[in-house]
């Protein structure tokens, strides 16, 4: 225990002296106070526009209020929020190859797989720490408005908001592990990133498209990590992007199994990563 402290707090200390880390969840900030208010708001205001025509004005207010926040916080996450956490996973782990730091830890510090434990505990400390920012901000951004427009403040349920606070540390964590076991595959944070990108953004979205035309792929493609994440989501109250919601969000699977399938991946990822350190550097 004593080592994996050290470690994780070493980890700690590069991660969060690396302008990328920080980069990253601005990044997200920016997306997901974007996305959930900034559009929404000004489609409210505006009659209808980004994406919004025909949206009824008074759901359109309400998704910006308080009450709303625990769906704003998730609804991003499973494409945006996955490509980051994927990225941040990939650049720690393949950046620990191309600088030689792990290579020095794993040839003089301790085991390999107290290393990575420690890397492991350090990205889902920045996984909780980026979902409770990103809920402080949402629900700053949602009470100005709520004030700007006199509506009756009404604050999100206590029950929905744990669930919602604690799906979208699964999501960026299982996306974590993804960009971890990548970036260990890789042993190169940019070809860790770009893979991460493609498969988020892009490979799943057809997968998914084309399993619509095809039924011996709709099995595979309901279960991919990217169909999980975006079921989660929509078991918390996040809108489909089928029915004008946010993209990556579906519906392809129930809220529990869409979590066991979530965990099964985070636990997949983590042997793999461990297994491809056990080679030599």
């Amino acid at each position: 225990m004593t080592a994996l402290t050290a470690g994780t707090r070493a980890e700690l200390l590069r991660l969060r002296r690396w302008p990328a880390v920080w980069t990253l969840a601005g990044a997200w900030l920016l997306l997901n106070v974007t996305f959930s208010y900034v559009f929404p708001y000004l489609s409210y205001r505006n009659g209808g526009g980004f994406a919004n025509d025909g949206a009824d004005p008074q759901k359109l207010l309400a998704d910006v209020m308080p009450e709303g926040v625990p769906v704003a916080v998730v609804a991003g996450m499973p494409m945006f929020g996955g490509a980051m956490a994927f990225a941040l996973g990939a650049l720690a782990a393949g950046s620990g190859y191309a600088w030689g730091t792990w290579k020095a830890a794993f040839t003089q510090g301790p085991a390999r797989l107290t290393v990575l434990a420690g890397t492991l505990t350090a990205l889902i400390g920045i996984a909780i720490a980026v979902v409770l920012a990103t809920f402080a901000v949402d629900l700053g951004i949602a009470t100005a408005l709520a004030a700007a427009e006199g509506h009756n403040l009404a604050f999100p349920d206590l029950g929905h908001l744990a669930r919602a606070l604690g799906g979208g540390v699964l999501i960026l964590a299982v996306w974590t592990a993804a960009g971890l076991a990548v970036g260990t595959l890789s042993r190169n944070p940019a070809l860790g990133v770009a893979l991460g990108l493609v498969w988020t953004l892009a490979v799943e979205n057809l997968l998914r498209a084309v399993s619509s035309l095809l039924d011996w792929l709709r099995p595979v493609a309901d279960v991919l990590p990217g169909t999980a994440a975006g079921s989660t989501a929509a078991s918390l109250g996040a809108e489909p992007v089928s029915s004008g919601g946010a993209p990556g969000v579906v519906d392809n699977l129930p809220g529990a199994p869409a979590t066991a399938v979530m965990i099964g991946y985070f636990l997949a990822f983590v042997v793999i990563t461990a297994a491809l350190a056990r080679r030599d550097v």
